[in-house]
């Protein structure tokens, strides 16, 4: 997902940096791997994440082993929303999460859900919502966003909580249903899924992707990356915008110093959610 929705940026910053910039994908452990190359890094501006703010806000929390935590971070911006959706099989038995939180009431524990790993984002949602309607449903974790749309396809599982990405092409072929959406608002390549709120289940939980940079490097240098970025939205914005549209993202603009605080205010914020569902 991350390589994917920050693509667009990458090919076009080189554009205001004079130099090229090559994309190392590091996946697995819910982007703990990436974040950790990055905060050992030397802070000269040459190692960048591109990553979404889960690594950051979620995973210090969970690992107590992890060899970062936020303020092992200088924030650049924040470029990205994407959604994270409940999906289930077109032809299964729900045709809206009413019908799906009905069924999970009078049969507890009985139906499976799985995200792309525990404690994820997509985890973390999908427990606050199942807090909020009264229903308990057996957690099986996948290996990946797109293991756990595979899962729910092949009938393993009856649910997914997962990120649009890797969901959307399935909803649009008609093989996967989106019950609802984890967003302020509906999302425009999926009009017809309500939000959890409108559902009457308050659970708002965007994902955010952007550029951090290893914790002492100069301000002059995050200066001119943050540059950079900022004219690739100037000049690029309809480049950025077509592609993102395309899998169910939008293009945001968050500076240097907002990207800070947005990052502490989710760290804060997941720590409450997982407080609030850990064993």
């Amino acid at each position: 997902d991350t390589d994917n929705l920050l693509r667009p940026f990458i090919e076009k910053m080189p554009e205001y940096l004079g130099q090229p910039m090559t994309f190392v994908y590091k996946p697995g452990a819910a982007g703990t791997l990436g974040a950790g190359l990055v905060g050992s890094a030397k802070p000269d501006g040459y190692t960048l994440g591109g990553l979404s703010q889960s690594a950051l806000t979620i995973v210090p929390h969970v690992q107590k082993d992890v060899s970062f935590t936020l303020q092992s971070f200088a924030p650049i911006a924040c470029l990205v929303e994407s959604p994270i959706l409940l999906v289930a099989k077109a032809d299964g038995p729900w045709k809206n999460l009413k019908e799906m939180v009905a069924e999970a009431k009078s049969k507890p524990g009985q139906i499976n859900f799985t995200t792309a790993g525990t404690y994820n984002i997509g985890h973390i949602a999908f427990e606050a919502f199942a807090k909020r309607a009264g229903i308990k449903m057996n957690f099986i974790p996948s290996q990946g966003s797109a293991p756990s749309i595979t899962a729910v396809l092949g009938g393993h599982v009856h649910l997914a909580s997962a990120a649009i990405v890797p969901a959307l092409p399935h909803i649009q072929a008609g093989t996967l249903r989106a019950l609802a959406v984890y967003s302020a608002n509906r999302v425009a390549a999926l009009p017809d899924a309500p939000t959890f709120e409108e559902m009457g289940y308050p659970v708002v939980i965007p994902v955010y992707y952007g550029f951090i940079a290893p914790k002492s490097t100069p301000k002059e240098v995050i200066e001119k990356l943050y540059l950079a970025t900022q004219k690739v939205v100037e000049n690029h914005g309809d480049f950025v915008n077509e592609r993102l549209s395309k899998m169910g993202a939008r293009r945001i603009f968050i500076g240097t110093g907002e990207y800070a605080n947005l990052l502490k205010s989710r760290y804060e914020y997941y720590g409450e959610l997982i407080r609030g569902i850990k064993p």
